[in-house]
């Protein structure tokens, strides 16, 4: 299914909401008054003279007060509708492009809360597990896994100061940032927090300050992830915010490769929390994967994502079971869900038991064609 055909289904469901909401409002507008004055034995409530003579309308009434009381009764009706349209569209389920085309249909035996997932081992690229591993979707902040692999083959110097500006500000989906605008850091620093708290202020400062700028970055990832096989993938900025960045679990499989071969990356992604000097403040950054944190992990790589067309992402290089695995699960629905995922696959192969994954072989079967 196309991203614009995705586009079209999420709109669709949000519209539909919208129209059921203003119609329970409508239909509450046109009940019938009287149903208000009934006691509890459904009888209608008697009106005494004196209440009936208060509650009708003064003679002589000025015919101006009756039109403005009528405009103002219409006035609230039609701001009552707008706001129940308001409330229906911010009520209605957000899809991401895994939950619009029915990506979350696929069982596995598992029960993996990710529509998308992949196991695979990274000496002999075995494939252990998948689950719709060629779908192609949003993949959200893994995009900085890749923004960190060319800053480095770039060999900027990390030392560099480097000034967050306005133009780092995120105009796509308004997320917030500590970096305020002035803010100095050195190259490193900058790229230590885009891979461990995925800071997306400092992952555009990273793109900003490359020969050439953003547009020559986005050139720079692409022609990367066409050189490392990557040929459902496509880049158009170095955060993850523009669900235009899209890639499948297959070529995510051959990126966490390629990147686990700099120690740098190793380091930085990894590192449970970070400290930077802000003037006269310093700033706490923590992990974005609660994992790395867990000592019964050996985590060798790994970057986290999410937005809300991408679901939560995940990918990772770990050891377990005797053997250097890489792990990506894409659009994972709910927010720790993805860590519940790879934990499920480890207690699968430290149990050794076989499972057959989705339109896949019995797991365990090679197929390294694909992923080598």
């Amino acid at each position: 299914m196309t991203c614009f055909a995705l586009k079209k289904r999420i709109v669709s469901s949000q519209c539909s909401a919208l129209l059921v909401g203003v119609a329970m409002l409508l239909s509450g507008l046109a009940a019938d008054p009287a149903q208000a004055a009934r006691r509890k034995d459904g009888k209608p409530v008697e009106v005494s003279q004196r209440a009936k003579k208060a509650a009708a309308p003064a003679r002589g009434v000025d015919k101006k007060r009756q039109v403005r009381k009528g405009v103002s009764r219409a006035a609230l009706r039609r701001g009552a509708v707008a706001g129940a349209a308001a409330t229906a569209v911010a009520v209605a389920p957000r899809l991401s492009y895994g939950q619009a085309s029915g990506l979350h249909e696929t069982a596995d035996p598992l029960d993996l809360k990710s529509s998308v997932a992949l196991v695979v081992d990274q000496d002999t690229s075995e494939v252990l597990f998948s689950k719709n591993h060629q779908a192609v979707l949003p993949i959200a902040s893994l995009t900085k896994l890749m923004t960190a692999l060319i800053v480095t083959e770039a060999r900027q110097p990390l030392d560099e100061a480097l000034v967050i500006t306005h133009e780092d500000i995120d105009t796509e989906k308004g997320s917030r940032s500590r970096l305020s605008p002035g803010t100095v850091l050195t190259r490193g620093e900058l790229l230590h927090l885009a891979l461990m708290s995925s800071e997306n202020r400092a992952a555009n400062a990273l793109g900003r300050n490359y020969p050439g700028g953003l547009p020559a970055f986005a050139a720079a990832m692409n022609r990367k992830a066409a050189a490392l096989g990557m040929n459902s993938t496509r880049f158009v900025e170095p955060t993850g915010l523009s669900s235009s960045n899209q890639s499948s679990a297959a070529d995510l499989a051959r990126l966490v490769k390629a990147a686990y071969q700099h120690p740098l990356l190793r380091e930085f992604s990894t590192s449970p929390a970070h400290e930077v000097d802000i003037g006269p403040r310093t700033l706490h950054y923590s992990n974005t994967n609660g994992l790395v944190r867990n000592p019964g992990w050996d985590i060798g790589l790994q970057k986290t994502g999410y937005i809300v067309e991408a679901g939560r992402c995940l990918v990772m290089q770990a050891q377990m079971a005797g053997r250097k695995l890489i792990m990506v699960f894409l659009d994972s629905a709910g927010k720790q869900s993805r860590l519940g995922d790879a934990e499920r696959v480890r207690r699968w192969l430290e149990s050794g038991a076989s499972v057959r994954s989705p339109g896949q072989p019995l797991s365990g079967t090679r197929d390294k064609a694909s992923l080598s």
